[in-house]
């Protein structure tokens, strides 16, 4: 069978775990007729995926590993991941941002994404407790015509596997400011635990996000619902809007839109844009 050349090796791993989470295991005869391409490219996929820790390898394909409520994946495992969802998430969080007013954005690979479309809004304050983020304005504001577009504050802290900085120096940094609106990434979301973590200092830094913030805005893609990490620091009830992806499931959808002000799924319609739900309440 002739490779796929149309599929970068980032796309066909992410279609790869998204496959194992969904359907509990596959097989690698599956993988090369479903993405069409060999055996031995299905197989490199597979170790460069057992090797990130999002899946593990059995005789004749993979099935999901089992995490703790502990386990912290790194920045690197997790920006593989879910790669065509994170874009679609980050291009319409980015419409809601009005030039000139103050956001916060936490850690993680979806914040990552939006940092990057934020660039061509003018006249920002960025507060983060990310590292990635914060380096995403820095080298922009090297570049030519970029000087001054924004002010990017970062937090002090210590640094987390997914690169975010937390624990009582960005706690006390964070609480002394006031944000119109906060953009957060997060390891889990359900309807019983709420937003969670598996890093308990990075729960206590998330809280103190949340109180500073007038508007609090979770980018998460579908595959974060259902997730409970060991620390749920907000409530559903704690957050304005949701923006996620299309492979979020009815139920998922109908208890977000009863609890949120707010539901936004990217990449709904033939377009590209955003179908928006607005909650009773």
């Amino acid at each position: 069978m002739s490779e796929n050349q149309n599929l970068l090796a980032e796309q066909r791993r992410a279609l790869i775990v998204d496959e194992v989470r969904r359907r509990g295991g596959v097989r690698v005869n599956e993988l090369t007729r479903k993405l069409g391409v060999s055996d031995m490219t299905v197989r490199r996929d597979l170790d460069a995926l057992a090797r990130q820790g999002v899946l593990e390898k059995v005789h004749g394909g993979a099935v999901p590993v089992v995490e703790a409520s502990t386990h912290e994946p790194g920045f690197e495992a997790k920006s593989a991941l879910e790669l065509t969802a994170k874009e679609d998430i980050a291009r319409a969080a980015a419409a809601l941002v009005v030039p000139g007013t103050a956001i916060a954005m936490s850690g993680g690979t979806t914040t990552y994404a939006l940092a990057q479309r934020l660039l061509a809004v003018p006249e920002l304050t960025v507060v983060t407790n990310s590292v990635r983020v914060a380096d995403v304005f820095h080298v922009a504001q090297r570049g030519a015509g970029r000087a001054g577009s924004s002010t990017v504050v970062l937090t002090g802290g210590v640094r987390t596997p997914s690169d975010s900085l937390v624990g009582p120096v960005a706690d006390q940094a964070i609480a002394a400011l006031h944000f119109d609106v906060l953009f957060l990434g997060v390891h889990g979301i359900s309807a019983e635990a709420g937003l969670s973590t598996p890093n308990l200092a990075e729960a206590e830094t998330n809280r103190r996000l949340v109180r500073s913030a007038r508007r609090v805005v979770v980018v998460a893609d579908h595959t974060k619902w259902g997730t409970v990490g060991l620390s749920s620091f907000a409530s559903l009830d704690q957050v304005d809007t949701l923006v996620t992806d299309t492979g979020l499931p009815a139920d998922a959808r109908a208890e977000v839109t009863e609890r949120l002000r707010r539901l936004i799924v990217a990449g709904e319609d033939a377009e590209g844009g955003a179908d928006i739900r607005e909650a009773a309440h």
